[in-house]
């Protein structure tokens, strides 16, 4: 089974899960937008590569396994939608660009993102730089770097 199906399913099991102990076919599959029956296939497998206890018509919930899964892909969707808003990406398109993007960014790539974010979320304000991105995306015209911000950046910031 790919590894983004596995994820998906995942991911939307530990979103409902929270709210009851189990979760049913019918719910995943609204939750999809897809035929029930194509997910009791999907949670048969699930189950069969550990990371679901499963009964048919009784629900699915996640094993150690799946939960642990679970939360590190939500934590890449929420931390790269996060990343993509930071830099001026519409609210919509970044939960679906965040969607794809969790199954195929390499580690080194992501673990990059996670910092990013961390540091960006920790300053307490939003740099002048980050301003001047957002600003391009919405101008298509770059703003000048002030003169005296440009005389902090080298004195604090060696290349």
């Amino acid at each position: 089974m790919r590894k983004k199906t596995i994820e998906d399913y995942l991911e939307i099991v530990y979103k409902l899960q929270k709210d009851n102990e189990t979760v049913h076919t019918n719910d995943i599959a609204s939750e999809m937008n897809i035929n029930p029956s194509s997910v009791t296939e999907i949670l048969g497998k699930l189950k069969d590569e550990g990371y679901i206890n499963y009964k048919k018509y009784g629900g699915a919930s996640l094993t150690k396994k799946g939960l642990k899964l679970a939360i590190k892909t939500t934590d890449r969707h929420n931390t790269l939608k996060d990343f993509l808003i930071l830099i001026g990406v519409n609210e919509n398109i970044a939960e679906m660009d965040a969607c794809e993007m969790e199954h195929i960014l390499h580690k080194n790539s992501m673990d990059a993102i996670i910092k990013f974010v961390e540091i960006i979320k920790k300053c307490g304000f939003t740099p002048f730089w980050l301003h001047r991105l957002k600003k391009y995306i919405e101008t298509d015209k770059i703003i000048d770097c002030p003169k005296d911000l440009e005389k902090y950046c080298k004195k604090y910031i060696k290349k």
